[in-house]
């Protein structure tokens, strides 16, 4: 698989919103930082971030555009993005926007997301 179909996957892995469904993207040593600036490290630090977002965003709609690669080779890949999503938080609807950086590394025939951060569109 291409780097490039990974977005995809992972794009549609978020808006399952299962962590069951996210967890086979991401390396064990991955760090994803947030907008707000919360730092995740590993695997299980990033599952708790991710299965708190699930639980408290319902009926999240998730999409990644405008995707401008950084570097692709066979066995590493970067690339910028847009982030937007929607939903409904406390029983209002919410939603957000930003700007993201993503560093792929490809292990045992498969990329996995061993970097992501998050912020917000200038």
């Amino acid at each position: 698989m291409p780097a490039k179909d990974f977005v995809k996957e992972y794009e549609t892995a978020l808006g399952t919103q299962d962590w069951a469904s996210v967890e086979p993207l991401i390396d064990d040593e991955a760090v994803v930082i947030f907008s707000n600036g919360a730092l995740h490290a590993g695997k299980e630090a990033i599952r708790v971030a991710y299965q708190h977002n699930f639980n408290t965003i319902k009926g999240e709609e998730y999409r990644i555009e405008n995707v401008h690669w950084l570097l692709a080779t066979a066995d590493a890949a970067a690339y910028s993005f847009e982030f937007h999503w929607t939903g409904e938080i406390a029983g209002r609807e919410a939603a957000g926007a930003g700007r993201g950086t993503a560093v792929l590394v490809r292990k045992a025939d498969r990329w996995l997301l061993v970097a992501e951060q998050l912020g917000p569109k200038a």
